[in-house]
């Protein structure tokens, strides 16, 4: 009797386990789609590349090209830059300093635009103060670092508060951009809702010579918070 039970022992220990046979009918699966499919194999792993980039493209990055000289010279005609499209999507929103692409349907017009926020929901932005520097709540931000070589920070004056859930935004290359200060007397007065913000271009990846990531400037790591400064 012993050997009758270690017998059917070893018979049970020889079955497949039920993963593998269900390992097994998946790959037998692909096989007969692979085998209907034009081109097999090859046809079926392209169609898996081309889903794995759409799904890529929706929620994880997205390039985008640099349409006008509005955020020169850091950002040049014809550039591609990576828009990182998780950077706002787990509670954190802009900041200040970042460059976000963004929808400008309702606020700058049907298209999408990329520039640099100078001011979020709260902050007191003003230009200019007496050495012409644009001021938020209350401090002046030194902008040598990126605003185009030979642009005063703006020609066009203006005393606003930011609405919470949007942005004030500029282009670098101030006296060929139209942004925040173009739609002041516009519904929503030039402010960008958050929820329109594709993501933040992290990266230039075209063409080469010009790949390089993208920081926030230091200028606005000295800005206090908004609420400091409405007066």
């Amino acid at each position: 009797m012993d050997t009758e039970a270690q017998q059917t022992e070893r018979d049970r220990s020889s079955r497949p386990a039920p993963e593998a046979v269900e390992d097994r009918s998946r790959f037998a699966l692909v096989a007969r789609l692979a085998d209907w499919l034009p081109g097999g194999w090859f046809t079926l792993t392209l169609f898996a590349c081309l889903a794995f980039l759409l799904v890529l493209n929706t929620f994880v990055a997205q390039p985008f090209q640099i349409p006008s000289g509005s955020m020169e010279q850091g950002l040049r005609i014809g550039d591609r830059v990576l828009v990182n499209k998780l950077a706002y999507r787990f509670g954190a929103g802009p900041r200040r300093g970042d460059v976000v692409v963004f929808d400008g349907s309702g606020s700058f017009g049907d298209a999408d635009y990329i520039k640099r926020v100078v001011g979020v929901g709260g902050d007191h932005v003003v230009c200019c103060d007496k050495k012409g520097r644009i001021e938020v709540n209350g401090r002046p931000v030194d902008e040598t670092a990126f605003l185009y070589p030979g642009d005063t920070p703006s020609t066009v004056a203006f005393d606003v508060v930011v609405p919470g859930g949007r942005l004030f935004v500029l282009g670098d290359h101030r006296s060929d951009s139209s942004d925040s200060r173009d739609h002041l007397g516009s519904p929503g007065g030039g402010m960008v809702p958050v929820d329109k913000v594709i993501g933040r271009a992290d990266w230039i990846i075209l063409p080469y010579a010009h790949w390089t990531h993208l920081t926030r400037p230091a200028a606005y790591a000295r800005v206090p918070g908004a609420g400091a400064s409405h007066g």
